[in-house]
């Protein structure tokens, strides 16, 4: 492997390592992540605590939407009038039901990804929840058929940032 840039830092091969440790289990503890990657535990905590630091990686639960008991998934397209995007965007991001908002270029505004448990629970997101965002002046909506890759790890991102 080779050494990654990511604005002020560099993440060489253990910094991805560690980041690959975590994907596989974000709770894993440190010792076990320190004999995975052939490193001390105190190398592995002082490098987890500088990628912190700098904001290139942090340890959060990700949503597996199916397990969670969400059983419809659809992506939105948002067009926005009258009110600024963002200003739609972070609103968006505080109902519960949206699991991702996105300010894009092209035919939409805003991209959103709404899971609910049943498809009267969506109409009710979208025509109750969505309705009542003002700015909001269409949506495109598309349900997800099926997921076929979903993932957040960063490792993988940043072996593709270009130097």
């Amino acid at each position: 492997m080779k050494n990654v840039e990511h604005e002020s830092c560099v993440l060489d091969d253990l910094d991805i390592r560690i980041i690959e440790a975590l994907n596989i289990d974000g709770r894993m503890p440190v010792t076990d992540i320190a004999a995975r990657v052939d490193s001390t535990p105190s190398t592995v905590r002082k490098r987890m605590q500088r990628m912190d630091e700098l904001e290139v990686m942090r340890v959060v639960a990700i949503t597996d939407y199916y397990a969670a008991g969400y059983d419809v998934l659809m992506a939105i397209g948002v067009e926005v009038e009258n009110r600024s995007a963002e200003e739609v965007g972070l609103e968006l991001a505080e109902l519960d039901k949206v699991f991702s908002v996105n300010l894009t270029t092209g035919r939409f505004d805003l991209e959103i990804l709404v899971a609910a448990s049943n498809h009267e629970e969506l109409s009710q997101i979208v025509h109750e929840e969505l309705a009542a965002v003002r700015g909001i002046s269409g949506l495109d909506t598309a349900f997800a058929l099926d997921v076929f890759k979903y993932r957040s790890n960063l490792a993988t991102t940043l072996r593709s940032i270009p130097k």
